[in-house]
């Protein structure tokens, strides 16, 4: 299956929308993989590997299942770049996908960087998409969506962390814009879709209650599984005396929890804990590096 990065994109008469010429006048970045596993004799083992532009895919050893990470040799995105991401988990197969590092969205002059992420996972098959957060520089702009596709019997856990501005480095995030778009299916029938649209003054926005309340660092967690309801109170338990703003609902038969925190330090703190007890499981390697 193609994927193409640019097939959502929206209005052409919007400025942030830059035509192919232009992208290649900048010399922007783009970034291509599509990574497939599948099961055999219990095993998982890959059964498909591409990759295209600035993106990479490594397979560590050790550990449950098959890991893959991500490498994004550019370094960072840059307004006008494209990045187009494939995961196809085969039936009975478990894979894990992850970062090296936080991905660095740069400051741009207008244009945006697009996104696309297209997951599967198939009758038994076990998908974690833990990449490590994503960082968004004053006056960034990102685009992203998100589109997963899983069989009933099929379990995925996601968890996506962003972080606007570098508290550490004294740049607040000022003015930019962010747009994430997920869509969820289960056997073909949408069960979950969201959409985050920030735009202008970033640091204003975040400032207020009924967006982050102050707030600079923000997650969601995903867990679809056959048992996904039934562990909304284990998931609660694992909160309690999180320092981070947190909560956990379950319906659908899938489980999700957000967390908001002053800084990326805090909320990783708290999101590794979680993760490493939900999952009963370390984390991929790469998350210590």
């Amino acid at each position: 299956m193609t994927t193409s990065a640019a097939s959502w994109r929206s209005d052409p008469a919007d400025p942030s929308v830059a035509s192919a010429r232009e992208r290649a006048l900048r010399q922007r970045s783009e970034g291509r993989v599509r990574i497939a596993a599948s099961a055999f004799g219990g095993v998982t083992r890959l059964t498909d590997l591409a990759e295209g532009g600035a993106l990479r895919a490594r397979l560590p050893r050790g550990g449950p299942g098959l890991e893959a990470v991500i490498v994004n040799t550019a370094g960072g995105v840059a307004c006008g770049d494209v990045f187009s991401i494939e995961v196809k988990a085969g039936p009975g197969a478990h894979l894990t996908v992850a970062t090296p590092a936080a991905e660095k969205v740069y400051r741009s002059d207008g244009l945006c960087a697009d996104i696309q992420v297209r997951l599967a996972a198939e009758a038994g098959a076990r998908l974690d998409w833990l990449p490590q957060e994503t960082i968004l520089f004053d006056r960034a702009r990102l685009r992203r969506r998100y589109e997963i596709d899983l069989s009933a019997t099929a379990s995925f856990l996601s968890f996506e962390a962003l972080m606007l501005g570098r508290l550490a480095h004294g740049d607040a995030m000022g003015e930019g814009h962010l747009e994430d778009h997920w869509r969820l299916r289960r056997d073909g029938a949408l069960i979950f879709a969201d959409a985050l649209r920030l735009a202008g003054p970033m640091g204003a926005l975040l400032a207020r209650p009924a967006v982050a309340g102050g707030n600079r660092a923000l997650a969601t967690l995903l867990y679809v599984a056959p048992d996904a309801e039934a562990r909304l109170e284990e998931a609660r338990a694992l909160l309690d005396g999180a320092r981070c703003e947190a909560g956990a609902s379950a319906w659908n038969g899938l489980l999700c929890v957000r967390l908001l925190a002053p800084d990326i330090e805090t909320l990783r703190r708290d999101a590794t804990s979680f993760l490493m007890a939900f999952r009963n499981a370390p984390l991929p390697r790469v998350w210590a590096t």
